[in-house]
């Protein structure tokens, strides 16, 4: 990497088309992502990678009378110190609220970077060139923040909610239904195994085995549903994964306490973890699912005792 003290002015003009024009880019996909989802702010980066095209076709145009046609192949990663931005344009779906504020700071970074480097370069013409490209980046960093402001109260509030529903799809359907699946369809086998053996650790297995198991039958099915390509329901792979993981934890849950040797103490510590998965199940349908909390608790309340029963049941016989 060659450091920035040692550019030459063609250099450093160079250097400024390429990041005028990866900018531009950069907003082009940010526009691209978020059309669908938030068609308001993918006009207005619509609008921040023309201004970004406007100055590179200016530094180009000076480039051209100072210089030539020809122009040097430098970029910021080949410069070291330069700025690293993390390519959040690359994730789908994009958080909007990350995106804006990515914007803001993209800007204020790199004209701190110019002003840093003016201050560092030997050459007149050089720190005049940096401290103009700082300037000019100060427009772009109140542009980005203006752009923000623009948003209407409605525009915001539409947002806001297209963003908790792409949440509730991606994340909380399949977290919750592994919840409730490793919760529920595993007291059965724990508490089978619990009353007929009395044995905490051959029971604690049997519970590890039944929530190891369901997790990841429940990862497979729920990456496997969908592609998420028409639903909106975001990637298969995280969907899996966190449907699998809450899963496991369900059933992991009301399977720990028997780790303690005595028998009757597990089984107090199991039946109220039980009852807390249950209430935490109905809390988040309440929150997230538009469901009334009594109408919720009562149908996984009875879902939930019906295994219950089931399994000890079973586990006496």
């Amino acid at each position: 990497m060659k450091r920035f003290s040692d550019l030459s002015e063609q250099e450093v003009l160079a250097l400024a088309i390429s990041n005028e024009d990866e900018d531009n880019r950069i907003y082009r996909s940010f526009a691209d992502a978020l059309r669908a989802s938030y068609p308001d702010t993918a006009q207005m980066y619509d609008k921040m990678a023309e201004e970004e095209i406007s100055h590179r076709d200016m530094l180009l145009t000076l480039h051209r009378k100072r210089f030539g046609e020809f122009l040097p192949l430098i970029r910021r990663q080949d410069v070291k110190g330069f700025v690293t931005r993390h390519p959040i344009w690359l994730n789908r779906p994009l958080a909007i609220d990350a995106v804006r504020k990515f914007a803001e700071e993209m800007e204020y970074e790199t004209a701190r970077f110019y002003r840093r480097a003016a201050h560092n370069a030997h050459d007149d013409a050089t720190r005049d060139l940096l401290r103009s490209l700082a300037a000019a980046e100060d427009k772009h960093e109140e542009l980005a923040h203006e752009l923000g402001k623009e948003i209407t109260p409605n525009e915001r509030a539409a947002e806001d909610e297209t963003a908790k529903r792409m949440f509730v799809l991606q994340y909380v359907q399949p977290g919750l239904a592994g919840l409730m699946d490793g919760s529920v369809s595993t007291l059965a086998p724990l508490f089978a195994a619990a009353f007929a053996t009395h044995n905490t650790w051959s029971t604690f297995l049997v519970g590890l085995a039944a929530a190891l198991g369901a997790g990841i039958s429940m990862a497979f099915a729920e990456a496997l549903s969908d592609d998420g390509s028409l639903t909106g329901r975001g990637a298969p792979v995280v969907r899996g994964l966190v449907c699998g993981g809450m899963t496991a934890l369900g059933g992991m849950g009301h399977a720990l306490p028997y780790l303690i040797p005595d028998f009757y103490l597990a089984t107090s510590i199991a039946f109220a973890v039980v009852a807390v998965e249950l209430g935490t199940i109905s809390w988040i349908r309440t929150r997230y699912m538009d469901t009334p909390f009594l109408q919720a608790a009562f149908q996984v309340v009875v879902g939930g005792v019906l295994v219950f029963a089931a399994g000890i049941l079973i586990g006496n016989s």
